[in-house]
């Protein structure tokens, strides 16, 4: 598709024209940030700062690069600079082995941890169909765990090069060095998620139907404290993490055992669908006595076929408003099929 005439590298209109120009770029600015921040409460805080950067130099802008990647360019910077005095975000799955015995002794919340948090698809453009299976891939809770293991300038020039497809002349304008190095980063980056092992990509997801059933019986077994229910809708190898809690299990039966055990109780829960990082998810309130729920978090699930490979519950209430205020987003099409 063509380019705007601004986008072109052309003359730039006036101030005026700031928000008309800069405005359309915010949805993949917000998940460019959160890529390398690994935070959506973050990552808007860099976009706020990205657009406060770019109105300020608006008048110096002299068009000899898109509009778009000049924004990157500063969104970048500000994420670098942000990192400067921040830790990576991990998951319980990058920090420790799992248990398989649902009786292990659980650790104690980590809340002093700076834990991964999931992003809204309605903030991150996704409400385009097109949008979502374009950058299905590059928000997947899978990669954005597997890019904080990268160093920050790392990050940077994996997803500026291999998610966004800069060219590495450009990825070397917006940092301020060399091709070689921007080439000798991306090999070391490329090298560092290739030792993690394969990225989950969702081509294995089900398709819309299959998944809207699977996802009903997921909420009903759920509600109605029913772990027998869960039972068939879980693979054999199904994981569950919990943030900020550092203990996290994997097999069905340990899993299965620590819901029954400790989580599913008769109408404790409600479960509001959503979309979090192009995968299905929920938000989760829990009853607080006398007919009301106060937020507990969000929830997110990994599906492969018609079943529930993994279950990232955030339990952390702070992220239920960023959700409940995102906008609505568009079913998630079905990945083609081979």
């Amino acid at each position: 598709m063509a380019l705007p005439h601004s986008e072109r590298g052309t003359a730039m209109p006036s101030n005026a024209d700031f928000t008309a120009l800069a405005e359309p770029f915010r949805p993949e600015l917000l998940a460019h940030c959160y890529r390398i921040l690994g935070s959506i409460h973050d990552a808007e805080d860099q976009v706020q700062e990205t657009y406060l950067r770019a109105w300020r130099g608006f008048d110096g802008f002299e068009g000899r690069s898109s509009v778009r990647r000049w924004l990157y360019k500063i969104a970048t910077r500000a994420c670098l600079t942000a990192l400067e005095t921040r830790t990576r975000r991990p998951l319980p799955s990058g920090l420790a082995a799992p248990e398989d015995d649902h009786r292990a002794a659980v650790a104690p919340r980590e809340p002093a941890v700076a834990w991964l948090q999931p992003a809204p698809d309605g903030l991150l453009g996704a409400g385009d169909p097109a949008a979502i299976v374009a950058g299905r891939t590059g928000v997947r809770l899978a990669f954005i765990a597997a890019l904080q293991m990268l160093s920050a300038r790392q990050r940077a020039v994996l997803t500026l090069r291999d998610v966004l497809g800069f060219r590495t002349a450009e990825v070397a304008e917006m940092l301020d060095t060399t091709t070689a190095a921007v080439d000798s980063t991306l090999r070391r980056a490329r090298a560092r998620l290739a030792e993690a092992g394969p990225v989950e990509d969702g081509l294995a997801e089900p398709d819309e139907e299959t998944r809207r059933t699977l996802l009903d019986r997921y909420v009903d077994a759920f509600t109605r404290a029913d772990p027998a229910a869960l039972v068939t809708l879980l693979r054999a190898d199904v994981e569950l993490e919990m943030p900020p809690t550092p203990t996290w299990f994997t097999g069905r039966r340990a899993v299965l055992g620590f819901l029954a055990d400790r989580v599913l109780r008769p109408d404790r829960w409600q479960l509001t669908p959503t979309r979090a990082n192009g995968q299905s998810a929920f938000v989760i309130h829990r009853h607080a006595g006398h007919g009301r729920y106060e937020p507990y978090g969000v929830q997110v699930l990994t599906l492969i076929g018609a079943r529930v490979a993994r279950i990232t519950a955030f339990n952390d209430p702070s992220l239920v408003p960023t959700f409940v205020s995102a906008p609505a987003t568009a079913p998630a099409p079905a990945p083609a099929q081979p």
